[in-house]
């Protein structure tokens, strides 16, 4: 199978060496009241608001997390194994700005740009889950977690990736994820979502974010854990230092999470960025963002434990070369180092702006990536030098049996959105680039695909449920 590899078995027993050790003597910053008791409880050496983790409790907690498990569709079916080496990619989540596909005007996103970003996901075939992907600016704030999410079950049955910005939205957001599944005990058993839990770094969990992280491990809903360190700003500037201080932030959560519940399904995740010291900015499509996602990964998958990343995304504004070499090398990596959630589909300017015309370009990257990890077949390879003898020196095998039993399981073949055609005929069909192309299968999913409706008894469950959360805010 095709794979590949940054650390060796000793580089990750002395990156997690390292990452206790920073736990041990460093310690967490923990700003959150019920995670500070059960760290108490268990022995941690507490001053103040910061925590210091014995390696003992660190190496207890990881045995008790699961190593994969189910995540399910809207409807209850089973979709997609989550750890191993399955890969399922899905956008990229909770970005304020949108790329408008009729304009290209770059603005704030709004509540039809949500939809028309769902409703593309759930035609891709490629994409495997949906996320929250964008924060609409037509509602206000204190609706935005369960509103993302209301939309997004209403227009498309695919699992969802998600989070909460506040300690009140997890619960507003279970109260439609029960309603949609059946109940509490449905839920847990079968999860349709995914929650992201994100450390502030170096070494902090928010008491939002510490909130979410044991609301999600008591309700028995897999919590993924997202550092975004920025290299040399936020992290230590190299790779591997950088790698060390994100797996202690993770090591810690997971800790409040099997404390709060033992065997709480957790996602080891990422999101690292480098710090451009020029400009200022972010740099999470660089190719040492890639290595350092890639390579965390791997300790991930040294505890057992399921992996997820955000790669697939461009730093960007436009669609462009740049955006093509970003988002196809950290698909391509991403595919080959087995991560099993790749998030950033769809997403350009920092992880910032969504852009439909990327969504449906970064399909075909998908595909392609899937193609790579499925490697050579050797099966029957026996058979060739028969076949290449049948057809002789200045033959062709476009009329072997052979071709037309293989050539469809053996290349990936994308839409016509990758330019195939003959030069001539590209010249007549007004020679088109990869934008325009994108810009009209764009409107034409949009216009022809309609996602698998929900039945109507739990869809007015579901806008009662959503009626009655807007009332408790005193909105209408």
């Amino acid at each position: 199978m095709t794979r590949i590899r940054f650390l060796t078995h000793d580089d990750i027993v002395a990156i997690h060496s390292a990452s206790v050790e920073v736990l041990e003597t460093t310690g967490v910053k923990i700003k959150n009241d019920e995670a500070l008791e059960l760290l108490k409880d268990a022995g941690c050496e507490i001053e103040f608001d910061n925590v210091k983790i014995p390696a003992a409790l660190v190496e207890e907690c990881l045995r008790c997390c699961p190593a994969s498990f189910e995540l399910y569709t809207r409807e209850g079916n089973k979709s997609q194994h989550v750890g191993d080496d399955n890969v399922i990619f899905n956008p990229g989540s909770s970005v304020t700005s949108f790329r408008d596909h009729n304009t290209q005007e770059m603005r704030k996103g709004t509540t039809n740009d949500l939809v028309d970003i769902v409703r593309l996901v759930d035609g891709l075939d490629h994409l495997k889950a949906q996320s929250t992907a964008l924060i609409p600016s037509d509602i206000p704030e204190v609706l935005s977690d369960f509103y993302r999410l209301f939309l997004v079950l209403k227009n498309s049955p695919k699992p969802i990736v998600t989070g909460a910005f506040r300690k009140e939205g997890f619960q507003d957001m279970k109260k439609l994820l029960e309603i949609v599944t059946g109940g509490p005990a449905q839920l847990e058993t079968k999860p349709r979502a995914i929650f992201d839990c994100c450390p502030s770094s170096p070494l902090i969990w928010s008491d939002t974010t510490c909130q979410n992280l044991i609301d999600c491990a008591t309700s028995g809903i897999p919590a993924e854990i997202v550092p975004a360190p920025l290299m040399g700003a936020t992290s230590p500037v190299t790779i591997t230092g950088t790698i060390i201080q994100t797996n202690a932030e993770i090591l810690s959560g997971i800790v409040i999470a099997q404390l709060a519940s033992p065997s709480a399904p957790i996602i080891y995740g990422g999101a690292p960025g480098t710090f451009d010291q020029r400009y200022a900015t972010p740099r999470y499509g660089s190719v040492e963002s890639i290595m350092a996602a890639c390579a965390a990964a791997e300790v991930g998958k040294q505890y057992r434990l399921p992996t997820h990343a955000y790669l697939g995304l461009s730093d960007s504004k436009a669609i462009d070369a740049q955006t093509g070499f970003e988002s196809a090398l950290g698909i391509a990596f991403g595919a080959m180092s087995r991560i099993n959630i790749i998030s950033g589909p769809g997403a350009l300017a920092y992880i910032n702006m969504q852009s439909l015309e990327k969504l449906v370009i970064d399909n075909e990257l998908c595909g392609a990536g899937y193609r790579l990890i499925g490697g050579l077949n050797v099966d029957g390879i026996e058979e060739i030098p028969d076949l290449i003898h049948k057809v002789g020196p200045g033959g062709d095998f476009l009329g072997q049996r052979h071709t037309a039993s293989n050539f469809r399981t053996e290349h990936f073949m994308p839409t016509d959105l990758i330019d195939r055609l003959p030069t001539d005929t590209w010249i007549e069909s007004g020679s088109k680039n990869i934008n325009e192309r994108a810009r009209k299968r764009v409107k034409s999913l949009l216009n022809k695909h309609t996602p698998k409706p929900m039945s109507k008894e739990i869809e007015n469950d579901l806008d009662q449920a959503f009626k009655e959360l807007v009332a408790q805010y005193n909105l209408t």
